[in-house]
């Protein structure tokens, strides 16, 4: 990433592309704290049904030896076992095909391992976009972008916010500014149109043009 409109573009992003939007920005996040990263409470889960798998899988019940019974109380061990593995088997699988990217329009997110999952949020529903760097990607020296746009999870009277996340990704501070400033632009345009527009504006049509 050499410069804010850095021309080396993912072509991830062409086929969802509007015809007069221009795509400022994509990459993709880093392989290790992805995968790691995203895990999250699955990754206790995965490694809960392990320990639990092999700490009883050999405990026998005393009416063993008489041919009456059988342990199966390390199967309860498989439900957070397989759990835990199809969180890790799903970042796994789709990492080759997950890629973020932003444009003079909106956010952008591609991920999937089964099929291809695009999802964008335009710049006037984002209301919060901040940078994290957990201890896994402090070592790989990337980090992850948040963005809020009014989603929320309500859980026994807990409200939760849910974010959409580009992972695990270079420069996250540097890419931090650049999407929040275009963010701030564009919606600063949209909301203030240029004094050079005529009093009946049809709509917004101008182009989005950074000026450094």
């Amino acid at each position: 990433m050499s410069s804010t409109f850095d021309k080396n573009l993912l072509p991830q992003f062409d086929s969802v592309k509007d015809n007069d939007e221009e795509i400022l920005w994509t990459g993709k996040p880093k392989f290790i704290p992805y995968i790691f990263s995203g895990l999250g409470a699955g990754l206790f889960t995965l490694a809960f049904g392990i320990v639990w798998v092999l700490g009883n899988y050999n405990i026998k019940p005393d009416n063993v030896e008489s041919g009456s019974g059988w342990n199966y109380f390390w199967l309860f061990g498989l439900i957070p076992l397989l759990q835990g593995l199809y969180v890790f088997l799903n970042r796994l699988l789709s990492f080759s095909n997950t890629a973020y990217g932003y444009s003079n329009k909106r956010v952008m997110m591609r991920t999937g391992f089964i099929g291809t999952d695009f999802k964008t949020i335009d710049y006037d529903k984002i209301s919060d976009i901040e940078v994290t760097v957990n201890i896994i990607e402090r070592m790989y020296n990337v980090g992850s972008i948040r963005f809020f746009s009014g989603r929320t999870q309500t859980d026994e009277g807990n409200t939760t916010k849910l974010y959409d996340v580009w992972s695990a990704i270079e420069n996250p501070y540097e890419v931090f500014k650049m999407v929040k400033q275009t963010s701030v632009d564009i919606k600063t345009d949209f909301n203030y149109p240029n004094a050079l527009r005529p009093e009946t504006n049809p709509g917004y049509k101008t182009k989005y043009d950074r000026k450094d």
